[in-house]
């Protein structure tokens, strides 16, 4: 069903880390359904630092949505490519941002294995700057100057990862780590970071922020 003050809005996707736009695909099927226009992009998260990446991909999408409003939901570390390209940036359409188990504080698992043979290859630039210290990436941005909510997982499927976490997590990012100072509502929900963007109470609770600008506590 359209919703008639949703029609002429553009909802940008930003999958996350070592991920592909087919992850979002049912993210945007119901997005689509719901009126938006929607743009799932697909972008080379293991291929460039953060600060390239967030430049060239939401550039990119950006033309693509010409004057309309635009909103973003995001997976993981495409919250922290949003919030980069913000911190340089000024979007004037911008209308409201979501994002899924983002690691707004960086994530312990990165600051334990990143010392690993392989990790950074696995992971790339990008995942290397995903750190909890003072100096990575996500806690040099700043608060939120911007109308975002999030949602954190609480549940895990990898116990392993999750030992490495000392809060509450989702089996890549704990809790905590999603919060940002400045955000305008924040949920826990009981899913997984690796299947959050695919489940139904998930979109739902976006469907519900884009709409009314809060989630159905």
């Amino acid at each position: 069903m359209t919703t008639n003050n949703t029609a002429n809005e553009c909802v940008i996707l930003l999958h996350g880390l070592a991920r592909s736009a087919h992850s979002m695909d049912k993210m945007a099927q119901r997005l689509t359904e719901h009126g938006y226009k929607v743009l799932n992009i697909d972008y080379p998260s293991r291929a460039l630092p953060i600060e390239q990446l967030a430049e060239q991909t939401i550039s990119d999408a950006l033309k693509q949505c010409h004057d309309m409003p635009v909103s973003f939901v995001t997976h993981s570390m495409g919250g922290i490519l949003v919030r980069q390209f913000l911190s340089k940036h000024s979007i004037k359409n911008l209308n409201k941002v979501v994002m899924l188990g983002p690691p707004n504080k960086g994530t312990e698992i990165v600051d334990k294995l990143s010392h690993l043979p392989g990790f950074g290859f696995v992971n790339g630039a990008a995942g290397m700057q995903l750190g909890t210290s003072e100096l990575s990436v996500p806690n040099q941005l700043g608060k939120a100057n911007f109308d975002v909510g999030i949602i954190a997982g609480t549940q895990s499927i990898n116990l392993l990862l999750s030992s490495l976490i000392p809060d509450t997590d989702d089996g890549k990012v704990s809790v905590e780590s999603t919060k940002i100072e400045g955000m305008n509502d924040h949920i826990e929900m009981p899913t997984t970071h690796v299947f959050m963007m695919r489940n139904e109470a998930v979109i739902a609770q976006v469907i519900c922020y884009l709409e009314q600008g809060k989630f159905n506590h």
